[in-house]
């Protein structure tokens, strides 16, 4: 491979960041260039040709020549509105339409780390949020907690990584981390937790998240990727991935042998499945016929259990130990607890329009457990990514630029994805 020249790490993390960051995300590093993923990224990120004539036969290449063939004409002029040292996508009203929007990312401090965003996953909780379903919007509003990319600058007192390195932001950017939930690990219960969007943080500047061209955040509420794992697949663990890992390992459902149902094979479905047979449990999908169950064995779950089947669900009765349920549209609860065998327990994540009915009858008889989960807190968001890049692990994803965003959020909306959108950011996006 060829010797990359990088007169300076700090410089060119700082002065050219996004082909900084491709240079890393392509597999190359701050010393050698791997020519092969380089010629493949050419034609999507810069000059097919520049690149061809300035790696091929070559021991060595100046990272400047290789930053001005990748180089992307800046969008920043044709944005309407303020000035801002940041680029992204935001929503202007409860239309929930994204446009582009210039905003600042706050100055480096000494624990931070700047990220330029390679990739930003699409969560269901986006859509909501940019139309207001779950209460008022803070607009204008850049959406994504599901962040991954490649560490640009570093405060001075940064530890934990260094320009060139793979991170990650997911659903929230600061806790006080003196409160009693901090000091036992407990972050996300965190009273003066914010959000990586749609929030205030503590310096009075909106947070805003991850379809934009970078993010600054403190090194302990960012994560290290495995360098394993393809960085699209990855931006959805941030969300989708530790949303469906807590529960098995807070409920000790993370045991060998054990039978687990999933509920759904959405996002979250797809990623529950994924987790419990790389956990060696027993794995069946709950869905309302069998129309997914090559898709659900090909993930390596056992078979489908049709929920609209009577014959079916009366059948599996008392079999499951867990119960992870990660549908958010209306449907019988007390069907699926009457699948769980004595001392079971049912897991909810998914966020149903209306309260269930719960049968206390049947749960009490039973010594069942009936509970909830909400992401998962910093130790454990790290704890599913590095199981991630011991077992192989990744989101299925559909990779779309910045300017389907639109139309993907109606296609989210009908289900129509398989199974997580992912913005190329990197493709998309130039300040």
């Amino acid at each position: 491979m060829p010797r990359v020249a990088v007169k300076s790490v700090a410089d060119a993390g700082r002065n050219f960041p996004r082909e900084f960051a491709l240079l890393h995300q392509l597999g190359g590093s701050d010393k050698d260039v791997d020519t092969e993923a380089l010629l493949k990224g050419a034609p999507v990120y810069g000059d097919a040709a520049a690149v061809k004539s300035l790696v091929e036969g070559k021991d060595s290449i100046e990272f400047e020549q290789l930053a001005k063939a990748f180089a992307k004409k800046s969008q920043s002029g044709s944005v309407e509105g303020p000035e801002g040292n940041c680029l992204g996508w935001a929503a202007r009203d409860d239309s929930g339409t994204l446009a582009p929007y210039k905003f600042s990312r706050r100055q480096l401090q000494p624990n931070d780390v700047m990220i330029k965003i390679t990739h930003a996953g699409m969560c269901h909780s986006d859509l909501h949020t940019i139309k207001g379903d779950w209460g008022p919007a803070k607009y204008p509003l850049v959406p994504g907690h599901e962040i991954v990319g490649i560490v640009t600058d570093i405060g001075s007192a940064v530890k934990k990584f260094k320009p060139g390195d793979r991170a990650g932001v997911g659903v929230f950017v600061q806790s006080c981390r003196e409160c009693g939930m901090c000091k036992a690990g407990e972050d996300i219960f965190c009273p003066k937790l914010v959000y990586t969007y749609n929030a205030t943080q503590y310096d009075g500047s909106p947070a805003q998240g991850g379809y934009s061209t970078h993010v600054v955040v403190d090194e302990t509420h960012s994560f290290t990727i495995p360098t394993n794992l393809d960085l699209a697949g990855v931006a959805p663990l941030l969300c989708a991935g530790i949303t469906t890992f807590s529960p098995y390992k807070d409920h000790g459902l993370d045991k060998a042998g054990l039978k687990i149902g999933v509920v759904g094979l959405g996002g979250l479905g797809h990623m529950a499945v994924k987790f419990g047979v790389a956990f060696g449990c027993e794995v069946y999908v709950i869905s309302r016929s069998k129309a997914k169950e090559a898709e659900a064995k090909a993930m390596g779950a056992k078979a489908i259990i049709p929920s609209g089947d009577e014959a079916a669900m009366k059948e599996a009765a008392g079999t499951l130990n867990g119960i992870i349920d990660t549908v958010s549209a209306k449907h019988d609860v007390n069907a699926l607890l009457a699948l769980l065998a004595p001392r079971g327990r049912m897991v909810v994540v998914g966020l149903p329009p209306d309260m269930p009915t719960i049968n206390h009858f049947a749960v009490v008889q039973r010594n069942l457990v009936y509970s909830g989960s909400s992401i998962g807190n910093l130790h454990t968001t790290q704890q599913m990514l590095d199981f991630c890049g011991e077992k192989g692990i990744t989101a299925d994803v559909e990779v779309i630029d910045m300017e389907y965003v639109n139309t993907a959020m109606e296609r989210m909306k009908e289900g129509d994805v398989k199974f997580r959108f992912v913005i190329d950011i990197n493709k998309s996006l130039a300040l």
